[in-house]
C-alpha cells in the first residue's frame, strides 16, 4: 500500500505528520465526515497541489483505485482550476488598488459549474486546494458554497486538515530528498 510506504518514508522528527497522515486519511471515511469520493479525491487534488512529485506518486494509484474515472478527472480538474483561481483571485485582493475587483477576469473556468460529479465534493476539493494555495477569497467563496449546501463545519475543517497534512508531508519529504 502506498499510503503506508509514504508514511514510513517520513523521518522519525516528524513523527505527529506520520500520525495524522494515517489519521486524516483512515479516520475521515470511517468517522462519517467525507464519504469515500470526497476524501479520496481531497487526497488526489491536494497531492496535486503540494507540487511534490513523490507524494503525487504515491498516493495518486491509491486515489484512482477509490475513485470513479468521473470523480478521478473531476479531482485533478479542481487541482488544475483552483490553481490558476488561487494565484489570479489571491493577487486581485493582495493590490492595494480596489479597481482591480471591478475588472471582468476573463478567465475561462466552466469546470466549476459542470464539474461531473456532485457540486459539493468538487466544492470541497476546490476549498482544499485554495487551503494549500492561500487564497483568502477562494477559501471564503467555497466555504459559503459548501454551508449553504448543508455541509457542516466539522467537514469542511476535516478537507482543510487532509490539505494541511498533506502540504506538511510534501515539504518534509521533499526536504529530506535535498538534504538526503
Amino acid at each position: 500500500m502506498a499510503l503506508d510506504e509514504l508514511k514510513s518514508a517520513i523521518p522519525d522528527y516528524a513523527k505527529d505528520l506520520k500520525l495524522n497522515l494515517g489519521s486524516v486519511i483512515g479516520n475521515a471515511e470511517s468517522a462519517g465526515l467525507l464519504t469515500r469520493q470526497q476524501l479520496w479525491g481531497t487526497v488526489l487534488a491536494c497531492a496535486i497541489a503540494s507540487r511534490s512529485p513523490r507524494v503525487l506518486r504515491e498516493l495518486a494509484p491509491e486515489a484512482e483505485a477509490n475513485l470513479s474515472p468521473e470523480a478521478y478527472k473531476a479531482a485533478k480538474s479542481a487541482a488544475a482550476v483552483m490553481s490558476m483561481n488561487n494565484v489570479f483571485y489571491r493577487t486581485r485582493h493582495l493590490l492595494s488598488d480596489d479597481e482591480y475587483g471591478n475588472l471582468r477576469a476573463g478567465l475561462r473556468m466552466n469546470v466549476i459549474g459542470n464539474p461531473g460529479v456532485d457540486k459539493v465534493d468538487f466544492e470541497l476539493w476546490s476549498f482544499a486546494v485554495s487551503a494549500i494555495n492561500g487564497c483568502g477569497m477562494c477559501l471564503d467563496s467555497h466555504e459559503q458554497v459548501l454551508r449553504k449546501a448543508g455541509v457542516d463545519r466539522e467537514t469542511v475543517q476535516e478537507a482543510f486538515k487532509i490539505a494541511s497534512v498533506l502540504q506538511a508531508v510534501a515539504v518534509t519529504l521533499d526536504a529530506e530528498d535535498v538534504l538526503a
